[in-house]
C-alpha cells in the first residue's frame, strides 16, 4: 500500500451532508453537471449519491451552491468524485455511519480495492468513503488473560469513536506461558493471580500475594522487579514480560502499555504507550495521539 496522503479516507463530516438522487441517463461528468447545475439543494447538502439506469450504476458528486444560509440554494458547481466504474453501493444495515472505523471496515469487507464505497447503513442513512486506506496499528500486549485486555479495549473504542479515522489493529500478543517455557524452571513467580496463569505441572507463585521466598524465576517487568526487591531484598532470575520492551519497531505505528506509566499517554517515536491499567478514555487518548503522530509524519 502506498504512502497515505491527505486525500485518503475522505468522508463527509456528517452523513446529513449526503443527498441521494436517481437519474435516467448515463452517469458522465458532463451529463451530471448539466442535470444538477441550477437545481436547488438543501443547505446542508455537500454531496450527492446518484443512481443511474443500471441496477448497480452509482456515482458520487460534490456540489457547491450560491449560499449555505437559506434553506435551499441553487447549485453552481458539480465535481464528479467517483463515476460508476470506480464506485460501489453497499447495504450494511449494522454499520453506524458516524463511526469512521465501522465505515472503513464495511468497505474492506464488502468492496475491497474499490476506490469509492457508498454505504447504506444503520437507520437507512447513506454515506461514503473515498480512497479508503486505514491506518494499520500494531497492538502489542501480553496474555493470558484472554481476551488480551488492551486489544479488547482498543476494539471497543474503535466501535464508537467518531473522532478517529479508519484504523486496522494488527495484534501482536506475547503469550506468558510461552515466555516462561523458553526458560525452564521448577518454580515461577508471576505478578498476580488475576491473570489466570498456571502452567501445568509447575509450581507457581504470585507476587501480589507476597509468598514466602523460594528459588523461582520471575516472569515480570521492571515494576515487578522493584516490588520483588522491596519484598525480599534481592532480584531473582527473571523473564521480561513488558510488551513495551518486547515489541520491536516496524513500519507501522505501535500501541502498547507499560506499568511504569501510571497515568496519561506517552509518545515514544512511533510507539504510543498507555498505562498498564488504562481506562477506555486513556486508550482513546492514546489512539488520538497515535493518529496525530502518524499524520505529522506523513504530512
Amino acid at each position: 500500500m502506498g504512502e497515505p496522503s491527505a486525500a485518503v479516507n475522505r468522508m463527509p463530516v456528517r452523513y446529513r451532508e449526503v443527498a441521494v438522487s436517481t437519474v435516467d441517463f448515463a452517469l458522465t461528468a458532463s451529463g451530471l453537471r448539466g442535470h444538477f447545475v441550477g437545481r436547488e439543494a438543501y443547505r446542508r447538502t455537500g454531496y450527492v449519491v446518484v443512481h443511474g439506469r443500471g441496477q448497480d450504476e452509482v456515482a458520487l458528486l460534490q456540489v457547491e451552491t450560491v449560499s449555505r444560509a437559506p434553506l435551499f440554494s441553487p447549485i453552481t458547481g458539480v465535481e464528479l468524485l467517483a463515476g460508476p466504474e470506480e464506485a460501489v453501493y453497499v447495504h450494511a444495515p449494522d454499520v453506524d455511519l458516524g463511526v469512521p472505523c465501522q465505515v472503513g471496515r464495511a468497505a474492506r469487507q464488502h468492496a475491497p480495492g474499490v476506490r469509492c464505497v457508498i454505504v447504506q447503513g444503520r437507520y437507512e442513512h447513506v454515506s461514503f468513503i473515498l480512497d479508503p486506506d486505514p491506518i494499520r496499528v500494531r497492538l502489542a500486549e501480553v496474555a493470558p488473560p484472554y481476551p488480551a485486555k488492551l486489544l479488547d479495549q482498543a476494539r471497543r473504542v474503535l466501535e464508537v469513536a467518531e473522532d478517529l479515522p479508519p484504523i486496522v489493529l494488527e495484534p501482536q500478543i506475547f503469550d506468558l506461558l510461552e515466555l516462561a517455557a523458553a526458560r525452564p524452571a521448577e518454580r515461577y513467580l508471576f505478578p498476580c493471580r488475576g491473570s489466570g496463569i498456571a502452567p501445568e505441572g509447575i509450581e507457581v507463585f504470585y507476587l501480589d500475594e507476597r509468598p514466602p521466598r523460594h528459588d523461582w524465576v520471575l516472569v515480570g517487568c521492571e515494576r515487578s522487579r522493584q516490588i520483588h526487591q522491596h519484598f525480599y531484598g534481592d532480584l531473582p532470575p527473571s523473564i521480561e514480560m513488558c510488551p513495551r520492551e518486547l515489541v520491536r519497531p516496524g513500519p507501522n505505528p505501535i500501541l502498547t502499555k507499560c506499568c511504569d506509566l501510571e497515568e496519561g499517554v506517552v509518545q515514544d517515536g512511533m510507539t504510543t504507550v498507555v498505562p498498564w491499567g488504562a481506562s477506555l478514555n486513556e486508550v482513546h487518548a492514546g489512539l488520538r495521539r497515535l493518529v496525530a503522530e502518524h499524520r505529522d509524519r506523513h504530512a
